[in-house]
């Protein structure tokens, strides 16, 4: 007797799973759940055929639920990118409204001419001629600075502007930056004598010293 081929084995171990599906699911198309037969199968082939039809009943169930979920995730991502762009949107309408209330509300820009005017007026008056000889570059100080403390203060400028004088007003940088270095060491060693002062004089020597510091970058004379 000829032993079964392989094929023929494996068929029937397919036709096997299938009557045991059948089985195992007839006593739900029994009961009236799922697809109803009218009862148990009565042959193998029956069993296997109705094995397979649940078989690919279940895959296309999981086929549905897969298309779902695929689907679902699709609308989260369109709807986190449309969210994304309504905010990025809303940001940048925020920026611009910002801006222009500020822009209205400084006003318009000010001209080359306004800040060349504005300069000028909040600049220290200039000292006039008996106050900074352009000649000698001698200086007159204010009374309260003409004290024994700003002496070393006093001498430094003296040089300074004295130098300048004999080059016809005009002066190195190096010269420039030393005037202004010692004009804010005479006016932090004034303030701390504020108290000794009348606020009258006080204001007269601290505006003269700002104005000193002034003719530094203005022509003698």
């Amino acid at each position: 007797m000829r032993s079964p081929s392989r094929s023929t084995t494996r068929q029937s171990l397919v036709a096997l799973g299938c009557i045991l599906t059948a089985a195992g699911a007839s006593a739900q198309w029994g009961g009236g759940m799922g697809f109803n037969r009218g009862g148990y199968a009565s042959t193998a082939g029956q069993a296997a055929a109705y094995g397979m039809s649940e078989m690919a009943r279940a895959r296309g169930a999981e086929n549905l639920q897969n298309s779902e979920a695929a689907k679902n995730w699709q609308e989260a991502k369109t709807a986190d990118i449309q969210n994304r762009l309504s905010w990025t949107e809303t940001y940048f309408d925020m920026r611009k409204e910002n801006r222009d209330r500020r822009s209205e509300e400084a006003g318009p820009r000010v001209t080359q001419e306004q800040a060349i005017r504005m300069a000028r007026m909040a600049a220290p008056p200039r000292l006039g001629s008996t106050q900074l000889d352009p000649v000698t570059g001698h200086i007159e100080y204010p009374l309260i600075l003409t004290d024994d403390s700003y002496a070393a203060y006093r001498d430094r400028l003296d040089s300074l502007f004295a130098h300048r004088a004999e080059t016809g007003g005009s002066i190195q940088y190096s010269d420039y930056q030393a005037i202004q270095q010692t004009v804010s060491k005479f006016v932090d060693a004034l303030k701390q004598r504020v108290k000794d002062y009348p606020a009258g004089d006080y204001g007269k020597a601290r505006t003269f010293l700002d104005s000193l510091a002034h003719e530094a970058t203005m022509p003698a004379g």
